[in-house]
């Protein structure tokens, strides 16, 4: 996409004309309604279409020339129902002779989990009638595609969130990284605050420590094979049922233990996760939210997800219920076909 000179305003970084070459030549006229979100990456904006009226957040990074945008580069091959859409994408100049952006419109989401969560703290006693529906990942300007024996970079994470073998210094992690993250996340919505505070690297595993207790030689090389150092004072784990509160679904606690463990190959695998029995009560047959209206879409597993996993294991992720009603695929012996043979990419 190219663009063109936004129109003189007050602050021009919030008025943008573009030449969308996807809609045949057509141009586009951005209007940007206020910041949502701003870091070093750049800035979010929420933006309105002008031509349809659609709302958009429009994330503005600075754009180094020599290479190629990661995050765009990702984004374009991610087509999920849980994954914010990208929509369109284009170039603009900063103020600087030798600036350029690069902007990703995006599908706009309204609400955070973060600030669901402080919802339901704040009003335990009321809730809108919808108040949560489907979570989408709208980040992925630190992501990459992992490649075997390329090294990759260790400090990356946002602290409270940084799985232990990033702390170790590892450079050859996996995705179970992510899964160490996601059982953070749970936790803190569990407990109203994070579950790992710490203000430095060092100190992130001291908390870690203080409550899975100090790491077994096996689990620091499991971590990190090239760490050394394996001089830690010796502290006992702390049960789980003792930090959550006395009301905590003991299957949720199961759950984020299942998530939170040193060696990342131990960690629960992301469908296994969704499988768990925490979330059985979703698997019911005409289920319905507290204001008795169905949920929404929690079976829309794609023949590609559903092929990482055993026969077992799909059958707890698409009950009986779900699958009688919407004809999945299911082949003679109570399996779906893979995703290679339904031609799903």
């Amino acid at each position: 996409m190219s663009d063109s000179k936004p129109p003189a305003s007050k602050d021009s970084t919030l008025q943008l004309s573009v030449d969308d070459e996807i809609a045949t030549g057509k141009t586009i006229h951005y209007s940007a309604e206020r910041i949502i979100g701003n870091g070093s990456f750049g800035v979010v904006f929420q933006a309105t279409v002008e031509e349809s009226g659609e709302i958009v957040a429009i994330k503005k990074v600075l754009q180094d020339k020599r290479f190629k945008n990661r995050e765009l580069q990702i984004m374009r091959q991610l087509h999920h129902v849980n994954i914010v859409q990208l929509k369109h994408c284009f170039y603009c100049n900063g103020e600087k002779p030798d600036e350029l952006y690069l902007n990703l419109v995006l599908e706009y989401i309204p609400d955070t989990v973060y600030g669901v969560a402080r919802q339901l703290q704040k009003a335990k006693q009321y809730m809108p009638v919808v108040l949560i529906h489907v979570v989408k990942l709208c980040d992925f300007g630190s992501a990459k595609v992992l490649q075997k024996n390329e090294p990759n970079v260790s400090y990356i994470c946002s602290r409270y969130y940084r799985a232990p073998e990033l702390i170790f210094g590892a450079t050859d992690y996996t995705t179970a990284i992510d899964i160490w993250s996601l059982g953070c996340v749970c936790a803190e919505l569990l407990l109203g605050q994070p579950l790992f505070p710490g203000e430095s690297g060092v100190d992130q595993l001291v908390e870690i420590i203080k409550v899975l207790g100090t790491p077994q030689r096996e689990e620091i090389e499991a971590m990190n094979p090239n760490y050394t150092e394996f001089q830690f004072p010796q502290i006992k784990a702390h049960s789980w049922s003792k930090i959550f509160r006395s009301r905590t679904p003991p299957e949720a606690i199961n759950l984020l233990s299942k998530m939170l463990v040193y060696d990342p190959k131990r960690r629960v695998k992301p469908l296994e996760a969704a499988a768990h029995p925490f979330f059985d009560e979703l698997r019911q047959e005409d289920l319905k939210l507290p204001n008795d209206v169905p949920p929404p879409a929690l079976f829309n597993f794609t023949l590609q997800e559903l092929s990482q996993v055993d026969v077992s294991t799909r059958e707890i992720l698409v009950p009986v219920h779900e699958r009688n009603s919407t004809n999945w695929p299911v082949l003679e012996d109570g399996t779906w076909p893979d995703a290679a043979a339904q031609g799903t990419s």
